[in-house]
């Protein structure tokens, strides 16, 4: 064990990186900056860096998103920076913030403010401060306590951040009752860090957002949306969700997750769900190829969620979860909503959800033809997501079973890229269009043509693609059938 000398000059050498990585990332935006504050100056305000921009810069990964605090009111503000800007934008106006852009660096700077809510508001009560002592201790946790003052380069670290950057824990510069109080979205936020930058949540944080999740419930669905994306979209989503689920804050916003924690029967025929989910999670993860990629991650996190509510003990002994995946899929779609996701997302999400398992007829290779192009008209734009989802969806210790599904799979993808080379899988549509039904059958828009059209599409998924005059033909007879009885 290393002993408590050793941990001093462990964090002292990773305080001196971090000092350097931000005299490295701040020469790189300082003309800008620099220039900025000397008109700040001019103007008679001041400005400092603050928050995760100095953050990132001493962790070595500063962006091209500034953030600043100032003295100096929104309007003052607006005055300073609309000759200087190349854009300006006063979209959080009414929260203090104005917004502009500069090269290609994106810029907000906020006047120093305090927040705090009501027991009923959902939108935060803004008042302005007069000094960054007094904005700092209003920030969320020490790591983003942090400032420096322009244009003089002057650190200003009031709370201890630095060292907590170089231990990577979180802490809040007040209490945490104090800082929950003013925006229990920070609750969140503790989950959201730890799951970005890897850090431990304190002890004294842990028990504050336990104690007050339900605080959680006066935040806008909205905000809760876009924090719990940025926390399923970072490098460690696991860490987060569980710290969500172990406070309580998982049973306010995305409950369907901790129901997933089912008991197990005494002889443990299944598997733990919740679990098995954290790893499919994980597993999709791996497979992802241009970026995280949000509706993987939601459709891996959710594609179970219908167990719980189709779990059945069988008479045999066994556990089953008949129509878990339709379930799911009504389950999915509820929840996003009530969470404001956008139309296509809740679309792709829930849809993923309810196909997950269709592989599983596959078993060594016996579908049809006509239900490989099934499988793919089902998926539609979805199907390289849904590859990825099935096989993440494996989480089996048996190395023998994995490998066979595996080898399986496979051999799917391997036939729907054959089938596609021939036939053009991906744009699936009948031999005959509309208007030629219409043509051929001598008849106007109406339900005819629509019912035409699908009994042409099945042909199509059943045989492959018909030359035209079997088309005709096959739709002749079609309609003969439709006809009364004379």
């Amino acid at each position: 064990m290393p002993n408590a000398r050793e941990d001093h000059r462990t964090q002292q050498a990773t305080l001196s990186r971090a000092q350097r990585s931000a005299v490295s990332e701040l020469l790189r935006v300082s003309p800008v900056a620099d220039d900025l504050a000397h008109r700040f100056r001019a103007a008679g305000a001041r400005l400092a860096l603050v928050g995760g921009s100095v953050r990132d810069a001493l962790l070595g990964r500063l962006g091209n998103d500034l953030d600043f605090t100032t003295d100096a009111r929104p309007e003052r503000v607006l005055e300073i920076v609309r000759p200087w800007a190349d854009a300006v934008w006063e979209v959080g106006i009414a929260f203090g913030t104005v917004g502009c852009r500069k090269g290609d660096l994106q810029i907000e700077i906020t006047t120093y403010r305090s927040e705090a809510y009501d027991r009923t508001s959902r939108k935060p009560e803004v008042s302005y401060g007069d000094s960054i002592e007094e904005d700092l201790v209003r920030r969320d946790f020490t790591v983003n306590a942090m400032a420096v003052a322009l244009p003089e380069k002057e650190f200003v670290d009031p709370h201890g951040g630095l060292d907590d950057l170089a231990a990577r824990v979180l802490r809040t510069p007040g209490t945490p009752q104090e800082s929950f109080g003013d925006d229990p979205l920070r609750m969140l936020r503790a989950a959201r860090f730890a799951a970005q930058l890897g850090f431990e949540v304190a002890p004294e944080v842990v028990a504050a957002m336990t104690d007050m999740a339900g605080r959680i419930e006066i935040v806008s669905a909205e905000r809760v949306r876009d924090e719990l994306n940025k926390l399923i979209l970072s490098p460690r989503p696991r860490l987060g969700l569980q710290l969500l689920v172990d406070t309580g804050l998982a049973g306010h916003v995305l409950p369907e997750l901790p129901a997933l924690r089912l008991e197990r029967d005494e002889h443990h025929r299944h598997k733990d769900v919740y679990e098995h989910s954290l790893i499919v999670l994980e597993q999709a993860i791996a497979l992802e190829e241009d970026g995280p990629d949000l509706v993987l991650r939601l459709a891996a996190l959710l594609h179970d969620i219908g167990k719980p509510r189709t779990r059945r003990f069988e008479k045999d002994g066994r556990v089953s979860f008949h129509h878990h995946e339709v379930v799911g899929a009504k389950m999915t779609k509820a929840r996003m909503t009530k969470l404001k996701y956008s139309g296509d997302q809740i679309k792709d999400v829930s849809r993923l959800v309810e196909l997950h398992l269709r592989f599983h007829g596959y078993g060594t290779g016996e579908w049809t033809d006509s239900a490989v192009r099934r499988y793919v008209r089902d998926a539609g734009p979805l199907l390289d997501r849904l590859h990825k989802l099935t096989r993440s969806d494996c989480t089996t210790r048996n190395k023998r079973k994995a490998l066979a599904l595996q080898r399986a799979y496979d051999g799917l993808e391997e036939r729907i890229a054959r089938l596609q080379a021939q036939e053009e899988l991906d744009a699936i549509r009948p031999d005959l269009d509309g208007n030629e039904i219409m043509k051929i059958l001598g008849i106007g828009p109406g339900p005819a043509v629509g019912g035409a059209y699908r009994h042409l599409l099945e042909l199509r998924l059943e045989h492959g693609p018909m030359e035209h005059e079997a088309a005709v033909e096959a739709l002749r007879a079609w309609w003969a059938e439709q006809q009364p009885p004379a």
